[in-house]
């Protein structure tokens, strides 16, 4: 308040001096208020735009404000523990993992969480491909021995044995294929071109289905363009062998008695393209189709269409389920 004595004992000018002095200083207050609601706009709308979910609480755990991210994650609270500082590691049921991280300012707890799930995937996937690669090496040496012996064996047994043994030969080289990807894949891949026949290529196919065991009828159809490619062939043959492998298992897990595969290749002045189809069990989730280590299949490692991935992107390619129509693959590599 200000003292009506002390107004009356100012002279005329003095009191329009004060009088202009008190209007710039509202001014000023109004500006000062304005600039500040902007800023706090502008610092909400920064906290909102960070990969970082934000809450900051009162001292009886009410929210005193939360970004955007925070409103998505609202169960990062309830697996909190109040009582302690904070620096863990948090798994939601959606299969992400936080990493969060409290403190105390004045009367307020500060909390952040951000999403490490890639970070982790690669921890985890690091950790794996060094075992695998590890049991791979240890398992090489005895397969192959066992495979000599099988080869040896298949010529000194009566006939009526030696489908035994081809069978035998045929889980042998599956074990092998196995080995040789998990290496592969462990190690990483690098493509090394060359001009292929595309009679090349299914010539090799014919004879890797010929040491694939399977029960079904399966009718294979290849359709091949005559027009030459370049890729790397023992890579390539590993996808497409890969691919029809699937193929098979997914006929034998489905419920009819026979199956049909095609496998189809083209070529424009762009690609060379593959496309493989087939009428076995439905794609359960195709989320984690080319995921490492993960398969839906009765059969399988999980690293098939994680491998063929990787050699198709070290072809600067690409591979696409095609969602549409007959259940199918497709598979795009550049030709330069």
């Amino acid at each position: 308040m200000i003292d009506q004595n002390l107004l009356k004992s100012l002279s005329s000018s003095d009191k329009e001096s004060f009088a202009k002095g008190l209007k710039e200083l509202i001014t000023q207050t109004y500006e000062v208020e304005k600039e500040f609601v902007e800023l706090k706009a502008l610092f909400e709308e920064v906290l909102d735009v960070l990969p970082t979910a934000i809450w900051v609480l009162e001292e009886e755990g009410e929210i005193f404000y939360q970004n955007s991210l925070a409103c998505e994650i609202p169960q990062i609270l309830d697996k909190l523990d109040f009582s302690q500082e904070l620096r863990q590691e948090i798994e939601l049921e959606t299969n992400k993992v936080y990493l969060v991280q409290s403190s105390q300012k004045l009367n307020k707890r500060i909390i952040s969480a951000t999403d490490i799930t890639d970070e982790k995937r690669r921890e985890r996937l690091a950790s794996m491909g060094q075992i695998s690669a590890h049991l791979a090496h240890e398992i090489r040496n005895p397969i192959g021995s066992v495979a000599l012996l099988a080869s040896t064996l298949i010529n000194r047994v009566e006939l009526k044995n030696k489908s035994l043994v081809l069978e035998i030969k045929k889980s042998i080289w599956r074990v092998e294929r196995i080995v040789k990807a998990t290496l592969l894949f462990s190690k990483g891949v690098h493509c090394n071109k060359v001009e292929i026949n595309p009679q090349n290529i299914e010539d090799e196919l014919n004879t890797s289905i010929s040491h694939y065991t399977y029960t079904k009828d399966i009718a294979f159809h290849f359709d091949f363009a005559k027009d030459t490619f370049e890729a790397d062939f023992d890579l390539l043959c590993i996808v497409l062998q890969n691919f029809l492998f699937n193929a098979i298992d997914a006929i034998e897990e489905n419920d009819q008695e026979k199956g049909i595969v095609e496998l189809q290749y083209t070529k424009d002045s762009e690609f060379a393209t593959f496309r493989i189809f087939d009428n076995g069990k439905p794609i359960e989730n195709p989320e984690i189709l080319f995921e490492p280590f993960k398969s839906t299949k009765l059969k399988g490692n999980g690293l098939g269409l994680a491998l063929s991935l990787q050699i198709i992107e070290a072809h600067n390619g690409s591979i696409t389920l095609l969602q549409e129509g007959k259940k199918g693959f497709e598979i795009k590599i550049p030709q330069n």
